[in-house]
Parts: structure tokens; C-alpha cells; sequence
């Protein structure tokens, strides 16, 4: 009796940036493309893609957790993102699906550590733990000046709806958000990739499906 081979392992791809930087949309068009050339796609997202850490980022993005302090929010986070590994990430990976995810460890370093002031350390340690071996084999940086994002963010919400935790933070906050992302991506050249997200989106899935290709062979 013949043996079954095991599945190959999907890739892991993540997509950073601040507020309004367009990374959903460029996660759906990335995918429809991956899936045009055969590939087994899944979607997530972070805070949350699995049902208890879904949980969690409506606690964080409620604000209800920024009087707790944000050495307890870097908690809340990797809390969130451990579910999501062990019961999404990984599982999806071993069975050679491919998956893209809105923001990941990166997001931790950025927000909680480089702008929230938590001590790198602890967030590297945290991280460490938590994703284990299931770190990206590519990360897509979509850039952009923090005002420009902040107002699409402000247009794709409507008037009627309040900012979320961290749409509502200081623009010099959000400039120096933008100024970590591009720190971490100067440090790890080979798994990041800085994008221009100023432009159409049309252009920006180009030049990101250009880079899948030549990185990722595919």
C-alpha cells in the first residue's frame, strides 16, 4: 500500500504598516492572485483570527484595556496571538496552505515597544515564546506618511463611527509607528520588504506580487 506524501508547507506572509496603509486590501487581491496559480489561501488577521482571540481584540480595540497600562496590553496581545498560531497558523501551514495575515509580531514591537515604551526585551521574549518556529518567510512593510494613512483610516470609518484604540493616538505617535516599521525592516532585509503604499492599489499588488514571485518562486 502506497503511502500518502506529506503536504508540502504553505508560506507564511505578513502585512505591516500603520492606520489606513490599505494591508486588507492588499491581503485580498494577494490572495486572489495566489489562488489564480493553484495555491490553497487563508485570510486572517491580528488581534484575533481564531474565535477566543477575536475575544481578546475587542476587549483591546474597545479601549477598555489602555487604563490597565501598556506592558498589560503587550500581554493581551500575545495572549490573542498564541491561539491564533496554535489553532490557525500552524495547522493551516502543515497542511501546506498558504496563509496571509494582517499584522503579526511586528505589530507588538511597533506599537507596545518602539511607540508604547515597553521594554524591547520583554516584547522580544514574548515573542520568542509564543511564535515559536511559525515566524514569517515574508513581511510586506506598506508605507506611507502617518497623516495620509490616518485620514483614509478617518474616510473608511465614516463620521458616525469613534476611532478605535489606536487610530485615535497622536499624529507624532503614529510618525513614530512608521519610523519603527522601517527600523525593523532595515534590521531584516532578507524577510521584509518595504512597499510604497501611496499609490493606486492596483500598483501596489504589482509590485507586491512581483516580490512574491521572486522571493517565494511562485
Amino acid at each position: 500500500m502506497a503511502s500518502s506524501k506529506p503536504a508540502r508547507r504553505g508560506r507564511f506572509i505578513t502585512f505591516e504598516g500603520g492606520e489606513g496603509a490599505g494591508k486588507s486590501t492588499q491581503i485580498k487581491l494577494l490572495a486572489a492572485s495566489l489562488r489564480e496559480a493553484g495555491l490553497t489561501v487563508d485570510e486572517t488577521r491580528e488581534p484575533g483570527g481564531s474565535p477566543r482571540a477575536e475575544l481578546i481584540r475587542k476587549f483591546i480595540l474597545s479601549g477598555e484595556a489602555k487604563p490597565m497600562g501598556v506592558a498589560t496590553e503587550v500581554f493581551l496581545f500575545n495572549a490573542a496571538r498564541y491561539d491564533h498560531v496554535v489553532n490557525r497558523i500552524a495547522p493551516a501551514l502543515s497542511a501546506g496552505t498558504w496563509v496571509l495575515c494582517d499584522r503579526f509580531a511586528d505589530s507588538s514591537r511597533v506599537y507596545q515597544s518602539v511607540a508604547g515604551g515597553v521594554d524591547m526585551a520583554l516584547a522580544r521574549g514574548l515573542e520568542t515564546l509564543v511564535v515559536g518556529e511559525t515566524r514569517p518567510d515574508l513581511t510586506f512593510i506598506l508605507d506611507l506618511p502617518a497623516e495620509i494613512g490616518l485620514a483614509r483610516a478617518s474616510a473608511r470609518r465614516g463620521a458616525s463611527d469613534t476611532a478605535d484604540r489606536f487610530e485615535a493616538e497622536s499624529l507624532a505617535m503614529h510618525e513614530c509607528i512608521r519610523a519603527g516599521y522601517l527600523a525593523i525592516a532595515e534590521e531584516e532585509p532578507a524577510r521584509c520588504a518595504v512597499i510604497d503604499a501611496n499609490g493606486e492599489p492596483a500598483e501596489v499588488a504589482s509590485a507586491i506580487r512581483r516580490i512574491v514571485a521572486e522571493r517565494l518562486k511562485v
